[in-house]
């Protein structure tokens, strides 16, 4: 079995204004940037392959606790097409019962020109089978939504309705390939550690 855990990027401006950033390229806050400065990953993943999706906050995110790592752009965010930049709220204002409907689907649920989670699990699938036949265990540094697509298939959740666990996206996530890269759980919510300074 090969280990990958998943950590999400620090919150930017537009995670605190709970606008969806896609495919947006934010930087993160100077509160996020001071915060990962005094942290790191526990030390059980200091010899694991880093991979980081291209996105600005993600790449931040990493160097901000030291790590070396690939770019690879299937761990970019899902693509929120004419949503990006919005929220939720404003958008479900605007298009009422057909934005619940569409809420409504899970899985395929799509925004106009954008890409649903299941695209984004059909995109990531041939990395993590990639992970498997390597077999070295690999932390990347990705997107709620990216994670979200890869734990809906470890969990067989159809992401309609509240997910079975209680998730803290700003925390890392292990989970198990099997050799044809499906996903198992091991541990949720592990949260970065404080670095500490020697007087």
């Amino acid at each position: 079995m090969t280990y990958v855990a998943f950590m999400r990027h620090g919150p930017t401006a537009w995670n605190g204004a709970k606008r969806l950033q896609g495919r947006a390229d934010i930087e993160l806050t100077e509160r996020t940037r001071a915060f990962l400065q005094a942290r790191r990953i526990p030390h059980e993943f200091d010899n694991w392959r880093v991979l980081c999706s291209p996105l600005r906050r993600c790449r931040e995110t990493a160097e901000l606790l030291r790590l070396q790592f690939e770019l690879d752009p299937r761990l970019v965010e899902m693509h929120w097409g004419k949503f990006e930049g919005r929220t939720i709220d404003d958008i479900r204002n605007e298009l009422g019962d057909a934005f619940v409907e569409n809420e409504q689907r899970g899985l395929d649920f799509t925004p106009p020109d954008g890409e649903s989670p299941r695209m984004v699990q059909e995109r990531v699938r041939p990395l993590l089978a990639e992970l498997a036949a390597d077999g070295r265990s690999t932390l990347c540094v990705t997107h709620r939504g990216v994670f979200r697509a890869v734990y809906a298939l470890a969990r067989g959740w159809d992401m309609k309705g509240d997910p079975p666990d209680k998730l803290d996206l700003y925390s890392m996530h292990v989970l198990e390939l099997a050799k044809d890269g499906h996903p198992r759980i091991v541990d949720l919510n592990l949260a970065l550690k404080r670095r500490w300074r020697k007087s």
